[in-house]
């Protein structure tokens, strides 16, 4: 079964996570994602929130720009995390936009090495290991975590290029598509993916996360259509959802036959009712999603 979840978009200021949080808990959404956008909300600390004020709800923190974070912060956070909530946070981690990181003077001359490292020694901290490397951008001198996770924590990798997807495949656990990708795109993704599995000789399973750009109501594909165009995607086929809940589930449901495990249903930013929209999203779309 594919498994759906929505979006807590950083457009919301942090002190409606609380409520929005407790919503997706109390009507079972699988997951609630959060980002962590410049230069609005901080990942770790709005999951880790989120987490405490729920029970059951999976949070998604998709995803942490890598160029911001040293790796042995980034693996000390998720293990707390997974020791403090086991099996719920799930661990995104990307190159970040590149023109924020040049805000931040972290933009690195390869993104591409940057998060290659970055993966490679986070999964490494995070099995428990005691790591010594010397790269590019990620060193470390006989670096164990005193806390490690009591169990396996995967670690997603956001991508988009040919050359980024198929390190992801290579070097991560699963991969997050943006909602820029149509059901072609996700196939695409799979591809390139399974390429870098197979060059790493990999078997272990591999999550593909889609965000699906979704609105409902009277004015639902106006919305849809003007945020896409302002992503530059507005004649790209096949992206968005507007409509009724058989709609929305209709959509879906070409992202899963094309390759993705879970989708994520991602409101405009100028979504009027964000609790109606999660609402929307686990009691009228998760029903109808096989």
């Amino acid at each position: 079964m594919t498994e759906l979840g929505a979006v807590f978009r950083p457009q919301l200021p942090p002190e409606r996570l609380r409520a929005l949080a407790r919503l997706a808990d109390e009507t079972e959404l699988s997951e609630l994602w959060l980002w962590e956008d410049c230069f609005r909300e901080g990942g770790v600390s709005t999951a880790a929130a989120a987490l405490a004020w729920t029970e059951r709800v999976r949070v998604g923190m998709g995803l942490l720009p890598v160029p911001l974070r040293n790796v042995a912060l980034t693996a000390m956070e998720a293990a707390s995390l997974h020791r403090m909530f086991p099996g719920r946070a799930v661990l995104a981690v990307g190159h970040g936009v590149q023109d924020w990181m040049g805000q931040v003077g972290a933009r690195a001359e390869s993104p591409l090495t940057l998060l290659r490292e970055h993966l490679l020694a986070l999964r490494a901290l995070l099995r428990g290991e005691r790591l010594t490397t010397e790269g590019r951008y990620v060193t470390l001198d006989d670096v164990a975590l005193d806390w490690p996770p009591a169990g396996p924590v995967p670690v997603l990798a956001g991508a988009t290029g040919p050359r980024s997807l198929r390190l992801s495949g290579e070097a991560a656990d699963g991969t997050v598509l943006t909602c820029v990708t149509s059901p072609d795109g996700v196939r695409r993704a799979r591809r390139l993916i399974d390429e870098g599995r197979r060059a790493a000789h990999r078997t272990d399973p591999h999550e593909v996360v889609v965000y699906l750009l979704t609105a409902t109501g009277p004015d639902a594909e106006a919305r849809v259509r003007a945020e896409l165009a302002a992503e530059g995607a507005g004649s790209v086929p096949g992206l968005g959802a507007a409509g009724d809940a058989a709609a929305v589930a209709e959509a879906v449901g070409r992202l899963a036959e094309a390759g993705a495990d879970t989708v994520i249903l991602q409101p405009t930013a100028d979504e009027p009712d964000p609790e109606g929209f999660v609402r929307f999203t686990a009691r009228e779309v998760r029903p109808l999603v096989k």
